[in-house]
């Protein structure tokens, strides 16, 4: 299913460091043509990139999630001899949060590297995309930190799409996100006011606008609040927040912003049923960054796409966490980097032993939802003319408890809600 709000929430992050830091210039579309690819040797192996903004402006860690799983995926894929027999050989380019490094990225893996696909991308700036299509290469499981997979075909992100991909993005330029994020704390934890806490920057008050229009679409009373981007003044916000009696805490801010906020929530007394993160920052590491706001941090809430890492009941997920042992903090973006590379593995599967570019877009683009071994709520590409006013659509949810680290909400495939879709400028 088509998760553009969460596409949004992921953004709102990316679109702050973006209007800091400066992406420069693509390379020239004549870089990118007239090199083919060659079929490869049997029993040669399979060859994927990974393209991850590891040492974007937001720091080392903040997009290697989706790598880092990937590669677990993997290395216990080779373990076990591979797809028919053929290794997975993995190629990685840090891009480095800029346009510049992202496009020399897809030239060194698509043009140089050629990869039979890309696997898991998570990058701040994706300006490569249109060659990436243009290749023909098909571009798997990816994280939709801008608008390319709404736009481009041969990209399916990990969210999924209905938009007719066609070289603009969405429907006139427009995307559309469902209000089933805020349809499930109203219907199920009571929720009637909620507070929207941005920074006094564009990027931030646009998403912050938007999960807004949602809010009120769905009833709620929205309290809106900004803080200065340069000297936030968080105190007043909490303060405000407490006094209007919001139930609900919606964000338009960096982790670090967030972490603040919820000191200055427990400062002054403000107790809410849940401060709403995103998967970016459904990680084991809230302890940590958080460890100064106790009372805030155990009302955290995430809502997602894709099962909770901590639910080793589940056999995928323990598999995962199997695979996973060796790293400090585990967190969503791991789980759905891991999701991608058996996205692509069942689809090179398919191809038996002519794995090709060709063969595995076939796969992605067969009008089949994929769910990754129940690690994903269904994902679909329906390339629909038209955007759907409604749409029945689902959530995964849990909650932060010190005890316990994130607790599931309920089944992810039945907190589903039928819901308007809102259109929205990317």
């Amino acid at each position: 299913m088509s998760r553009p709000v969460r596409v949004a929430e992921t953004l709102a992050v990316a679109a702050l460091l973006v209007a800091v830091a400066g992406c420069g210039s693509r390379l020239p579309e004549s870089d990118f043509e007239g090199r083919g690819t060659a079929p490869a040797p049997a029993g040669a192996p399979v060859r994927v990139g990974i393209i991850t903004s590891a040492t974007s402006p937001v720091g080392g860690s903040a997009f290697t999630g989706p790598r880092d799983g990937a590669k677990a995926y993997f290395e216990r894929l080779n373990a076990r001899g591979g797809i028919g027999g053929r290794k997975v050989e993995v190629r990685t380019c840090d891009d480095g949060g800029s346009g510049v490094g992202n496009s020399a990225c897809v030239r060194k893996l698509v043009e140089e590297e050629r990869v039979v696909a890309l696997v898991a991308t998570s990058s701040l700036d994706y300006a490569g995309a249109s060659r990436v299509s243009g290749a023909g290469v098909p571009d798997i499981g990816g994280q939709p930190i801008g608008s390319a997979y709404d736009t481009y075909p041969h990209l399916y992100g990990i969210y999924g799409s209905l938009a007719p991909r066609n070289g603009k993005p969405g429907w006139g330029g427009k995307l559309i996100g469902g209000t089933e994020v805020y349809r499930y704390f109203k219907r199920e934890q009571g929720a009637r006011t909620a507070a929207v806490v941005s920074y006094n920057q564009a990027a931030s008050a646009a998403y912050a606008r938007l999960v807004t229009r949602g809010l009120k679409a769905e009833g709620y009373k929205v309290i809106t609040e900004q803080v200065d981007f340069a000297l936030p003044n968080f105190r007043a916000a909490a303060a405000d927040l407490k006094e209007q009696g919001a139930d609900l805490v919606f964000d338009a801010m960096d982790t670090h912003g967030n972490a603040r906020l919820c000191e200055a929530m427990d400062e002054v007394g403000a107790n809410v049923t849940a401060k709403v993160t995103n998967v970016q920052n459904w990680t084991s590491s809230v302890a940590d960054d958080y460890k100064d706001a106790p009372r805030c941090r155990n009302a955290l809430w995430a809502t997602g796409a894709s099962r909770n890492y901590e639910d080793t009941d589940h056999p995928a997920v323990r598999e995962f966490r199997d695979a996973m042992k060796g790293h400090k903090d585990l967190g969503q973006w791991q789980l759905e980097g891991w999701a991608a590379a058996m996205w692509f593995t069942d689809a090179a599967t398919s191809c038996r032993q002519d794995i090709t570019r060709a063969c595995v877009d076939r796969f992605m683009h067969r009008g089949k939802s994929y769910t990754a071994r129940g690690l994903l709520l269904p994902v679909t590409y329906e390339e629909r003319a038209d955007p759907p006013e409604t749409r029945m659509t689902c959530v995964s949810v849990a909650r932060w408890k010190d005890s316990e680290g994130w607790v599931t909400q309920g089944d992810m495939n039945k907190n589903c809600f039928h819901v308007p879709q809102l259109s929205y400028q990317p």
